[in-house]
């Protein structure tokens, strides 16, 4: 029986192949995925190795069960609601793995399809997948057009809209979130600080953030979960290298996340930018997701820090070598009537940034 066999892609560039039973070829090292590693080799073990990492990946570009209305997304497209990676990434491949943080996808071995067939900047998505995403209503539509948009990763309610030329993030998860995350983005504008803008938007009567999407056709997102990964098995000391990319806005993310009371700064919500043209970082990408801001707000240490590399520290502790490292890099204040939705955060936030004040 012939086995199947995949070509994996980066835009129009075949990176690798490999078929069902973990034989594969690479073509392009340098432009494999950052979590995909594959070794070509005649090892079963090898071998086995490729098949679990191959599904480990395509899962990746699949929603995962813990977000909201997951479930009701997958029984709308006629799928099963998946729970191991080989049945994810049954599901992301039958949109051949296509995503919006980066140009990579999956096609069958010879086949005749580019990226500009399948990509996702330039086709249509379904507007329905909207209702179901943020609401959980169940609607029966063509499963190409509705499973495309499955790889946003999280917790909270979440789809893309087509506006213009490009994709704007609507956000749920309940008021108190949504206002969350419309202050920490007022307070992030007053410091230096590469990062989403935040807007309020309404959907189905009910407000929700808004954001640019910041990927494209020229730039990915890496997360560094998968950055850790690829580090790995490059033998890469993944701090010196963070370090050495963007240590202004590496610094400064553990300031913002300090001032803000952001407890969700997990290796998925944070990463590179990295250029396609050569499969590149450039820098790390903007900061974003704080719909769980303002956590842990009832004294000045904060919660653990989940961004440092080496000796575990509070947030206020990495908030405070940050400002010695970088400075506060504040450029406008903070007017109290920001907090006007949410006042009873103003005091805390005014005492943690006296606090890094007078660190310098």
């Amino acid at each position: 029986m012939a086995k199947t066999i995949y070509e994996i892609m980066h835009m129009d560039r075949r990176v690798a192949r490999m078929d069902e039973a973990g034989s594969c070829k690479i073509y392009y090292r340098s432009f494999m995925p950052y979590n995909l590693y594959l070794e070509e080799s005649d090892d079963i073990d090898l071998r086995i190795n490729n098949v679990t990492n191959f599904n480990y990946w395509c899962a990746t570009r699949v929603l995962t069960l813990d977000r909201q209305y997951a479930k009701e997304i997958l029984n709308s497209i006629g799928m099963m609601q998946a729970v191991t990676d080989r049945e994810r990434a049954k599901i992301a491949l039958t949109y051949r793995c296509a995503s919006l943080t980066d140009v990579f996808w999956v096609r069958y071995y010879r086949e005749k399809i580019s990226f500009a067939d399948i990509n996702l900047y330039d086709n249509h998505l379904d507007n329905t997948f909207i209702d179901i995403a943020l609401k959980g209503r169940q609607y029966t539509v063509q499963n190409e057009c509705l499973a495309r948009d499955l790889a946003t990763n999280g917790c909270f309610p979440k789809a893309w809209r087509r506006e213009g030329g490009g994709f704007r993030l609507l956000k749920d998860g309940g008021r108190e979130a949504v206002e969350r995350e419309l202050l920490a983005s007022q307070i992030c504008r007053c410091f230096d600080v590469d990062q989403v803008l935040y807007e309020e938007d309404y959907f189905d009567g009910e407000k929700v953030s808004v954001s640019d999407n910041i990927t494209s056709r020229e730039y990915s997102i890496v997360s560094m979960e998968a950055f850790e990964i690829y580090s790995q098995n490059h033998d890469r000391d993944t701090r010196q290298y963070i370090l050495h990319l963007d240590r202004h806005n590496y610094y400064m993310m553990n300031i913002i996340d300090y001032l803000t009371g952001n407890t969700d700064r997990h290796w998925g919500n944070w990463g590179v930018l990295v250029r396609n043209s050569n499969n590149k970082p450039v820098c790390l990408h903007k900061l974003m997701d704080f719909n769980q801001a303002f956590c842990a707000y009832d004294s000045l240490e904060g919660a653990n820090c989940q961004t440092v590399f080496w000796d575990h520290m509070t947030q206020r502790q990495a908030a405070l070598q940050a400002v010695k490292r970088v400075g506060l890099n504040q450029v406008r204040e903070i007017r109290k009537e920001c907090f006007g939705r949410l006042p009873q955060y103003y005091e805390m936030f005014c005492r943690r940034l006296e606090l890094l004040k007078s660190e310098q």
